[in-house]
This record gives C-alpha cells, sequence and structure tokens, in this order.
C-alpha cells in the first residue's frame, strides 16, 4: 500500500535541464514545489579525470536507474531487436546530464520553428521529405526569444553574438537569429586548434566563430571561470565553472523554501481521475511506495522516459496511456544521430594538435551550411549541418584511433602509427537538421523489462533518406575545411541508422492540432489540461545544434505560463 503524502501544487519529474530550470520560476511565485529524482545530490569533491570511469563505465554508476533501463532499437516493425548499448546516453542525478554533458548552449534559428512553410515556400511542395511527419511549431523564434535571454543569464552562458537587435558582428554567428543583448559572458579561450581552423576557414570565404557554452568564462554569480583541465566529456566539473541546473537555478529555487526535492524517487505511474485530469504520482524510494498527490504534474525527464512513463500510466480515461487518446505518445521520434564515430568527419594533420586540454565546448564552429543559411534547390534535402570541430581528447579514445588507412588495427604497425599519430588528430560533429517520419517513433518493449518489471522504451527506426543526403553533403565540406587547415588525411565515417540518441526528440510533440500533437503551444497536455511536459520530447525538429538551451527556454516558458495561468490549470 502506498504511502499517501501531504498535496502540493505542482509535482516535477525529473530534475535535470528542463525540471532544473522549471522549479525556480515555480517556486519564486510562490507555488509549494515537489520534485522527483531517481539521482541524487553528487559531491563534487568525488568528480576525478578518470576516462575509464566517466566515459568507459557511464560516472556515476554502471548500476544507475538509466543504465538499467537503456531503450532496446528494431529497424522496422518486423525486424529484430539489436544488442543493446551498456551506457545510457542520459544521466540519473540532481541536474540530470547538465552534470556530464558538454554544456553547448545554442539557440535555433529562426527558420527552425517553422521548418514546413519555410521549405514549401521556398523549394515547393515536394521539398517536404517523404513519409515525414512534419510540422510548424505553434510558436517562433521572436516568442522564445526572451526566455533564451532568460536562462542564458540566469544559468550563465558565455559566448560572442552575432546578432544584437540587426547589428552583425563578424566575430559571432552572423546567422543566428536577433537577440536583445550579448552574452553574459565572454566566449571561451580559443585554442591552437581553433585559431588553425578559424585561419582555413576564412581562407574558404566561410563564417567560422567560437560556439556558447554553459561554462564560465570568467567568475559568474560566485563560480569561478573554467581552468581548462579537461574530462569535461561525460565527466563533472569539480570547481563548479560548468553551468548545471544542480549549482544554477536549483539552488535558488531551494532558497525560496517553497522546493521539496525527494531523490533517490523513481516515478512509477502518473495518477488520473475518472474526469481525465492527474491527481499526482506513484513513485519508489528506498523500497517504500509513495504516492504525491499534486494539483499539476509537470513530467521533466528525458525524451525516452518521458514517454515511457506516459505509456504505463494507463487508467479508464486513458486505457492506451496518459494523453495518449489520439495515439500521439511516441510519434514523431528523431534524433541527432551524428557523433564523430558515427557520420562524423577524422582529420589527420602532420604535426601535433596539443588536443589534450580543455573542453569539447571550445571547439570552432562554421554554420554556412546549416538550417537554410545556403540555396538547397537541386541537393534532394532541407535542412543543414553545422560543422564543428571539438577539441578535448583522452588517452584510451586517442588510442582508438582510427588509422586512416595507412596502418593495421592491430600489431606493431598499428603501436607505432599511434604512437606517432595520438595527437596529430581531431574529430568533428557534423550536426545536422532532423525530422519526424511515420515509421521512427517510440513504444514499450513487449520482453525486455527493468528491475521493478516494467517494460523499458523501444525504439522502431525506419531509414532518413533526407538526412543522410544532408550529412554526406556536410561531410563533404568539412573535408573541404579540414584540407585547408593542412589535414594530410580525411576520414569520413559511416552514417549508421537511427537508434538511442544523446539528443532525442518528439513522442510528445508540441503543436494545435490534437490529432497529431500531445502538447499545446504552452506545453501542456491537449487530453489532461493539468499535465505539462518538459523536455526535447515536445520539440517538433531538432535544428543543427544540440537542444538543451532551447529546452530551458521552453520550460521557463511553461512554468511562466502556468504560474500566470495558475486558478486555470490547476482547478
Amino acid at each position: 500500500m502506498a504511502i499517501k503524502l501531504k498535496p502540493v501544487d505542482v509535482l516535477v519529474i525529473g530534475l535535470g535541464a528542463a525540471g532544473g530550470v522549471a522549479v525556480l520560476p515555480l517556486a519564486k511565485a510562490g507555488l509549494k514545489v515537489a520534485a522527483l529524482e531517481a539521482g541524487t545530490w553528487l559531491d563534487p569533491r568525488s568528480f576525478r579525470p578518470d576516462e575509464i570511469n566517466n566515459n568507459i563505465r557511464g560516472w556515476p554508476s554502471s548500476v544507475q536507474k538509466a543504465n538499467l533501463e537503456i531503450p532496446t532499437v528494431r529497424r522496422s516493425a518486423d525486424s529484430p531487436i539489436l544488442p543493446r548499448a551498456k551506457v545510457h546516453a542520459m544521466m540519473n542525478a540532481v541536474g540530470g546530464s547538465t552534470m556530464h554533458y558538454w554544456a553547448q548552449s545554442w539557440r535555433l534559428n529562426p527558420w527552425d520553428f517553422k521548418p514546413h512553410t519555410n521549405a514549401r515556400n521556398r523549394y515547393g511542395v515536394n521539398s517536404i521529405p517523404k513519409g515525414s511527419t512534419l510540422e510548424d511549431w505553434p510558436l517562433n523564434y521572436n516568442d522564445l526569444e526572451p526566455y533564451y535571454d532568460l536562462v542564458e543569464h540566469e544559468i550563465g552562458v558565455s559566448g560572442n553574438a552575432g546578432n544584437i537587435q540587426g547589428k552583425i558582428d563578424p566575430n559571432g554567428n552572423v546567422y543566428e537569429g536577433p537577440r536583445r543583448r550579448d552574452y553574459p559572458m565572454p566566449a571561451l579561450r580559443a585554442t591552437g586548434l581553433s585559431d588553425l581552423m578559424a585561419d582555413a576557414a576564412k581562407k574558404l570565404g566561410w563564417k567560422s566563430f567560437r560556439p556558447p557554452a554553459a561554462i564560465n568564462s570568467q567568475e559568474y554569480k560566485g563560480r569561478p571561470g573554467c581552468v581548462y583541465h579537461g574530462y569535461c566529456s561525460r565527466g563533472g566539473c569539480h570547481i563548479q565553472a560548468k553551468n548545471s541546473t544542480a549549482v544554477t537555478t536549483i539552488p535558488e529555487a531551494l532558497k525560496t523554501k517553497n522546493l521539496t526535492i525527494f531523490d533517490r524517487a523513481q516515478a512509477t505511474r502518473i495518477e488520473a481521475g475518472p474526469d481525465g485530469r492527474v491527481t499526482g504520482v506513484h513513485y519508489v524510494r528506498d523500497g517504500k511506495s509513495y504516492f504525491q498527490p499534486a494539483s499539476v504534474v509537470l513530467v521533466g525527464s528525458y525524451t525516452y522516459e518521458n514517454v515511457r512513463l506516459l505509456l504505463l500510466s494507463k487508467s479508464k480515461p486513458y486505457p492506451n496511456g496518459l494523453s495518449n487518446n489520439h495515439g500521439q505518445v511516441g510519434k514523431h521520434y528523431f534524433g541527432h544521430w551524428v557523433s564523430y564515430s558515427n557520420g562524423g568527419v577524422l582529420g589527420l594533420f602532420p604535426f601535433d594538435l596539443n588536443v589534450w586540454y580543455g573542453t569539447p565546448a571550445q571547439g570552432i564552429t562554421v554554420d554556412d551550411w546549416a538550417d537554410d543559411n545556403y540555396d538547397h534547390t537541386g541537393l534532394g534535402f532541407i535542412g543543414g549541418s553545422n560543422l564543428n570541430v571539438i577539441n578535448e581528447m583522452h588517452p584510451i579514445q586517442a588510442a582508438s584511433m582510427d588509422t586512416f588507412g595507412t596502418a593495421p588495427n592491430w600489431g606493431a604497425k598499428w603501436k607505432a602509427f599511434v604512437h606517432q599519430n595520438a595527437s596529430r588528430w581531431t574529430a568533428a560533429h557534423v550536426q545536422t537538421s532532423t525530422f519526424p517520419y511515420a515509421d521512427t517513433y517510440l513504444d514499450l518493449d513487449p520482453t525486455v523489462r527493468d528491475p521493478l518489471g516494467d517494460p523499458v522504451c523501444r525504439i522502431t527506426a525506419g531509414s532518413q533518406e533526407n538526412e543522410m543526403r544532408a550529412i554526406e553533403f556536410a561531410q563533404n565540406k568539412m573535408e573541404q575545411w579540414y584540407l585547408a587547415a593542412g589535414a594530410i588525411k580525411v576520414v569520413k565515417r559511416p552514417m549508421l541508422p537511427p537508434g538511442v540518441s544523446t539528443h532525442a526528440y518528439g513522442g510528445t510533440r508540441m503543436g494545435d492540432n490534437k490529432e497529431t500533437n500531445v502538447v499545446n503551444g504552452w506545453g501542456f497536455s491537449h487530453e489532461a489540461p493539468n499535465l505539462g511536459i518538459l523536455g526535447a520530447s515536445v520539440m517538433g525538429t531538432s535544428g543543427a545544434r544540440n537542444p538543451t538551451l532551447t529546452v530551458q527556454a521552453l520550460s521557463w516558458r511553461s512554468a511562466e505560463h502556468l504560474v500566470k495561468n495558475w486558478k486555470t490549470i490547476s482547478s
């Protein structure tokens, strides 16, 4: 029998990038907020520069909840399940994956919010990819810009603005949408590699810039600037210069005394009453079952867990899962499939690059081929790619390097090759716009279960010809950039079909049409009016860049909407 707790105004599930931001405006407004987090607080004194611990074993623990429920993947509805990875893309902790992410903090391009209309108007109705369920977002860049600005200054983002109220700065991203003011901190410092690639881009006539990052380039709000010691990839920052929600918005929300955090708490079901409104959440903590009543529930987990929890939460009003009477939960799933080892591009140079220190967010970027910044006529795809050369390298990663067709993959000749070239190669992500398709979706696996006996999420991943063409185009541009910088060998990694992604989107998409979307333009369910969804699962397109800042801006916007419309939504 579940222990019933005292009701709260708002219950937030997940304290990562999304939930960890939403709790601040809610708590500041005076609402009583309870937050469930499957992980716990992590002690910065325990963070260590350890590639095995962080990147191989999946810090903080190989037995954390996420690693025990990794989604299964199949290529079609008739295909068998593929072998599963051992480490999940997400992390359970107060702060969630913002504890171990690269902290790249991008705004979407204005084009990304209306891709269906924009592509059709410029290239014709046949430009929309075959089989795609693409829709325009129910909001535009100008609607979200104030929240981008709020989060950049509340969290702390370093960068160089390229467009302040229409005034263009060539040192920033000249393709970005207009912003009201500059970043609160200057960009992270340049490196020898970023200078090398910037010079090459200039020779090509391309406009390179240093990317924005939620990492302090100088002291900010009492926390020090980055010391560039490395091990930022899948690692925590022991000096708290990486601006996780665990050191920014969550502590600020706790100061109000209106936020209560239940860590090590795994949400299992969201309960709904006969009228279809949600009434609270069941969860397990330290082996005991609890029920937390709430006037409003906000689901702010990773995309896979958002979808899984809704599908598991069946009731008389929702026999197919919460907010799923229109069959849209799990639909319109997609992700960024490119990493340096999957669809990325590698460059080998005849000299050392000194990539052993710093952070991937210190890289160098070109957006000339992103979004719709160039004419796509006759190319056979829409959308584009952000070319981003990354900086950080670790010993095991370096020793696992590609031999660029000049040495075997084992033996004395391999050892000699690695010894000479381990610090002479680097990788680039060609992060590409991705879109939803009817044959790519999420549901519950019928046989694979987690330790509580619940089904894990299952990914059915169809082919994506539009994205494949876009990636191939971008790889060719990246090869051109590397060669201009002096590379002697370039390898373009093959692009694998979709699967589990570090940037997973969709499954609870937002839109005005309840027949094709789960939530409205404010992130609240079309079917259960006091249920809100936070995170990338509400996004309808990805853009050619990381989702975190957009996730956080949307979360702040949803929370603010809830505060302003409290009586209507909560009762």
